[in-house]
């Protein structure tokens, strides 16, 4: 009998696994042609599981332990081989050992950008990216669902299923979900609780546990990104008429300033003008609750209002913004509004959104606006 004959024929008397990668899942132990003797000792490790296989069917698992394997600790071996109390033979039999850890920032991303209906910017596309950690939950389900027969299995071998998953079901809790795009970078949390909960089920269902799901980015087409620059800015100002007031006021000031505008007559009227519009702008800081020493502005309003003995401010103007050709145009005032009527670029059913409305409404549902339309002549017959 030569050696190598004389190792197949060996007993194999201990089992284990010391794993040294970072991304093996299962591995199976190396039995060869040999068998296993009854009273052989198994050493299972922390985060480990053993499995063991008959014929390919999963039979008994083991959890972290030592173990000295008899008929009484290998019951369903036992029945599925009819052993009877007591068997002292040795026999074959597969082993898988599987690694029970989290396997931790396991990246997913859109490859091409997904389109959502938006409620406020229609249908858009967007990109999104981020990270998952899962581990092994159920341990025979995972087995059969995933592993079979293979004698080793990595985390490269199941990371492309799981980011499928992650994107195509995950874009639909976003869908489902209701959040205007613009708040969706505010809300990455409850958007990863939304996705985890969506997608859980999916890897319960192949025997694994989806431990963390997490956004990192998510990102829109640059027209998107500029109306949430805008959004943000006009926050910052607080209200637009005020914000559309302060422009107009800067404008003036400039041009009373121009030497070109006539000498003497020009400073005095930059003078005044300036003089003007400082009490005009005190009084709508004032409203608007910019007065530090007065966070209500009432009372500082009133003061300025008592202790004027000129007119009383002008109306605030209402300020436009029109969708012409699929982009955002203004802000206009009623004036600018009739000359793009005039032209034709301004029609009843173009796209107006003004401090107060909620969505872009059509021209002539907007009840300020609702003039301007009857003011205008219809078209001269056969021109």
């Amino acid at each position: 009998m030569g050696l190598f004959d004389k190792i197949r024929n060996e007993f194999i008397d201990i089992i284990e696994w010391v794993d040294n990668s970072t991304d093996t899942i299962v591995w199976k132990f190396p039995r060869y042609q040999n068998e296993i003797k009854m009273g052989a000792q198994l050493t299972v490790r922390e985060g480990q599981a053993a499995v063991f296989l008959n014929e390919g069917v999963v039979a008994d698992v083991f959890q972290p332990g030592r173990y000295e394997l008899t008929t009484q600790n290998m019951p369903i071996m036992t029945t599925i081989r009819g052993w009877k109390y007591g068997f002292n033979s040795p026999f074959k039999a597969d082993v898988y050992f599987i690694n029970l850890r989290q396997f931790v920032n396991q990246r997913w991303g859109t490859k091409n950008p997904i389109m959502l209906r938006d409620p406020e910017f229609g249908p858009i596309r967007l990109r999104a990216f981020g990270n998952f950690s899962f581990q092994v939950k159920d341990v025979p389900v995972f087995m059969k669902q995933l592993v079979a027969t293979t004698p080793v299995f990595t985390v490269d071998d199941i990371t492309e299923q799981l980011r499928n998953i992650a994107v195509s079901r995950g874009m639909d809790a976003i869908a489902e979900s209701k959040i205007p795009a613009l708040d969706l970078a505010s809300n990455y949390d409850e958007v990863s609780a939304l996705i985890q909960q969506k997608i859980t089920g999916d890897f319960e269902e192949i025997g694994l546990s989806l431990t963390k799901f997490l956004i990192e980015n998510i990102s829109f087409p640059e027209e998107v990104e500029k109306a949430l620059d805008k959004r943000s800015s006009m926050g910052v100002v607080g209200n637009l008429g005020a914000y559309a007031q302060f422009q107009a006021a800067n404008s003036m000031e400039k041009a009373a300033e121009n030497p070109s505008s006539g000498g003497i007559v020009g400073a005095g009227f930059g003078a005044g003008l300036g003089a003007g519009m400082v009490g005009q702008m005190g009084n709508v800081f004032q409203q608007n609750n910019f007065d530090g020493n007065n966070p209500t502005g009432a009372a500082g309003a009133g003061a300025v209002a008592a202790g004027s003995d000129g007119p009383p401010p002008l109306p605030k103007s209402i300020a436009y913004y029109l969708a012409i050709k699929g982009k955002q145009e203004g802000p206009f005032d009623q004036e600018q509004l009739r000359g793009l009527l005039s032209e034709g670029t301004l029609t009843t059913s173009t796209l107006v959104w003004k401090e107060g409305l909620d969505n872009w409404t059509e021209a002539d549902k907007v009840v300020e606006l609702k003039d301007l339309f009857s003011q205008t002549p219809p078209p001269i017959p056969g021109v």
